[in-house]
Order: C-alpha cells, then sequence, then structure tokens
C-alpha cells in the first residue's frame, strides 16, 4: 500500500471518528440536559471544533471522491482540450485560492500559539485546535494537484462533480416498470 492510499484510509477513518464522536457527544448531552437536567458544559465548543474539522477534512475528501456539486452544463458542452484547459485554470485558482488560506491560517494560528489562548471549557490551547485550518487546506492542496495531475496527463477531462440528475434518472426508470 503507498503513501497516497494510505492518506486516503487515514483521511477517511478520521472524519468517521469525527462524526461518530460529533453524534454521540450530541445525543449523550440531549440525555443529560433532558433526562437528567444537568448537562457538559463543554460539548457545544467541542463540537463546534469537530465540525470545522469535519467540513475541511469532508472538503478534501469530496475533491478526491467528486462529490462536490457543480455547475458545468457549459464546459461539458467545449471540445475536450478546451475542456481540459478550463479544469487546469479552476484547479489553478483553486489552488491560489489554498495557498491565500493557508498562508492566513498560519499567520493566525502563529499568533494563536504566541499568545497562549485556550479553549473557553477545556484547557486546550486554541491553536491545537483550530491547526485542522492547515491541515485541511494542506490537503486541499494536495486533492487539487493530483487533480491537475489527472487532468493534464488526460486520465480525467475535469472535475468529477456530482451529477444529481442523471444519478436519479433511475428512479424514474423503476417507477415506469411499477
Amino acid at each position: 500500500m503507498n503513501i497516497i492510499n494510505k492518506l486516503h484510509k487515514l483521511e477517511e477513518n478520521l472524519i468517521s471518528l469525527i462524526l461518530v464522536s460529533m453524534t454521540l457527544l450530541v445525543f449523550w448531552e440531549v440525555i443529560m440536559r433532558f433526562v437528567f437536567n444537568a448537562g457538559i458544559h463543554w460539548s457545544q465548543e467541542v463540537t463546534l471544533y469537530l465540525s470545522a474539522w469535519l467540513v475541511l477534512l469532508g472538503a478534501s475528501w469530496g475533491i478526491r471522491e467528486g462529490a462536490h456539486i457543480g455547475v458545468d452544463a457549459f464546459v461539458k458542452l467545449l471540445p475536450d482540450p478546451l475542456h481540459r484547459l478550463l479544469s487546469l485554470v479552476a484547479i489553478f485558482l483553486c489552488l491560489v485560492y489554498c495557498t491565500l488560506f493557508l498562508y492566513g491560517s498560519w499567520v493566525y494560528l502563529a499568533k494563536m500559539k504566541s499568545v497562549g489562548i485556550e479553549m473557553e471549557d477545556l484547557p486546550v490551547q486554541k491553536w491545537q485546535a483550530m491547526s485542522v485550518l492547515i491541515i485541511g487546506f494542506a490537503l486541499l492542496s494536495l486533492r487539487f494537484f493530483e487533480l491537475a495531475w489527472r487532468v493534464y496527463t488526460g486520465k480525467q477531462l475535469g472535475f468529477h462533480l456530482a451529477d444529481e440528475a442523471k444519478e436519479s434518472m433511475h428512479l424514474i426508470d423503476d417507477t415506469k416498470q411499477d
């Protein structure tokens, strides 16, 4: 198993762990609050940070799996070379965006670390909880580089976006057979 496959597996496991953790934490908080009239004072803050981790890691996973929804009706009408070129331009712009956020995240987290601010409800440095900014945008950049390579080498035409209309057409076929 090469390093990219290990990274894929780690990413999927981490996303699954975060989702399960958030679900169990919120479930337990609801039980504590409505059954025992008590609460877990740190659960809201932890859930907030876990959701940030889930969103940023999930964005990377979405690029890898082609799970993002996009409007590509116009681009699909173009000839393949132009489609590839526009895809590479779009990927380049996405990489510029990621680079700006990586730089901004680095500066922000460095300042947070130098000041030494902790989370409100737990004795954890805030920069550690927010380190997903760098991790998430680094992973997102890696996914865009992988996508750019596949488009450049001709293994992929452009973004593989989720096509909900096409995916739901089987529902019409199923209703016609009934």
